[in-house]
């Protein structure tokens, strides 16, 4: 039986070069009407008994190729379990070798989140007791912006994910997050309902999430980079959440994202804004203090440089929302590899790990000074 190599589903996204034997080439492609590319996903089929080499010839290419050192490609027979697989990179290729003993099985460069779950998360969520639903807006391809609410207490929470939407560890996190705050034995999420209003967005991107991007939306746009004038032509996704959080006010914020290189969670925040108080920064600093006092998964060591005074990019999301509101925001960063302070050689950072650390955030919320 031959080889087939088959990407036409949601989220899929790669390109066949060629099949020699046991060694398949193949190609990321770019986002549309972009450059960017990481992100793959792809199944094989026909291969059971056989042990393949799977090279990515374009990696060299890829929007943040120096992120491949120490990457680990994911597996998995029954699209559940996404095990981590042999892997390396020289000369611009990716490398990883695979063993067969089931008909298909498929690659992706983290445990995808579809659609179809999304769709299912959302309306398991918003039947919910307590739990409203709106289509806040949709996407340049007539997708939902959904947007589900909860609490009824004054202080303004934010949650949302997936601006990028190749980062799909986002939306393992949003699941966690919303399962946890619907969990009516929780006596923590009780309090939190009782003092917060929540305002969560699971997918801000739903069109690059379905086409198979790493970054951007229909259009080639990265959303985080439109937050200072969003449009309806370029960003409509991110003009119906920013005029919404004009409407509630915000408080807190929590931008969630995935990073190509650092091997480890942290969060970014938001110094170099013009609005900036010594109070607010340190309100931020003792969040992330707390988080990492609060489990192992989370640090503090590894993370982004910081901006000089005045000189923050307004145009990204954590920056314009902790200027605009005078919130405590944060950009959290979650690892396409491994949380290196406390690794997991089989499944590396993964979808369970995900759901974990939002429940840790709301745990770290919940005794947070609010």
């Amino acid at each position: 039986m031959s080889i087939v190599i088959n990407a036409a589903f949601d989220s899929g996204n790669i390109r066949v070069v060629a099949i020699q034997g046991d060694v398949v080439d193949l190609e990321i492609v770019k986002d549309r009407e972009s450059d960017f590319y990481q992100w793959f996903h792809f199944r094989v089929a026909g291969a059971r008994g056989r042990t393949l080499t799977l090279r990515i010839v374009n990696a060299g290419g890829a929007a943040y190729a120096f992120g491949w050192p120490g990457y680990r490609a994911r597996m998995s027979t029954d699209r559940q379990a996404w095990r981590q697989v042999d892997t390396s990179y020289e000369d611009g290729v990716l490398t990883f070798v695979a063993t067969f003993d089931t008909d298909m099985a498929w690659f992706a460069y983290f445990a995808p989140y579809t659609l179809d779950r999304h769709d299912a998360m959302v309306a398991r969520i918003a039947a919910a007791p307590g739990v409203a639903h709106r289509e806040l807006g949709q996407s340049l391809d007539g997708r939902a912006i959904d947007y589900l609410t909860l609490g009824t207490g004054p202080v303004q929470v934010w949650a949302y994910a997936r601006q990028h939407p190749g980062e799909s560890m986002c939306e393992w996190f949003m699941e966690g997050l919303l399962e946890r705050l619907t969990d009516a034995s929780d006596p923590v999420v009780a309090g939190l309902r009782e003092r917060c209003t929540f305002h969560c967005i699971p997918n801000m991107n739903p069109d690059g999430s379905f086409r198979g991007h790493l970054r951007t939306n229909a259009a080639g746009v990265n959303l985080n980079r439109e937050w200072h004038a969003p449009t309806p032509e370029r960003s409509p996704e991110v003009l119906c959440v920013r005029d919404r959080m004009d409407q509630t006010g915000v408080t807190i914020a929590i931008d969630v994202h995935g990073d190509e290189a650092i091997p480890a969670n942290f969060i970014a925040g938001y110094e170099g804004i013009p609005n900036w108080t010594d109070e607010q920064g340190a309100r931020f600093a003792d969040f992330a203090r707390r988080w990492e006092e609060a489990t192992p998964e989370f640090q503090t060591k590894l993370g982004y440089p910081v901006s000089a005074p005045g000189q923050a990019n307004l145009s990204m999301s954590t920056n314009q929302v902790a200027n605009r509101f005078g919130a405590v925001a944060m950009t959290l960063e979650m690892p396409f590899k491994d949380h290196d302070p406390n690794p997991d050689a089989e499944y590396g950072w993964s979808p369970e790990r995900s759901k974990r650390l939002a429940h840790s955030w709301l745990e770290v919320l919940a005794g947070f000074d609010l």
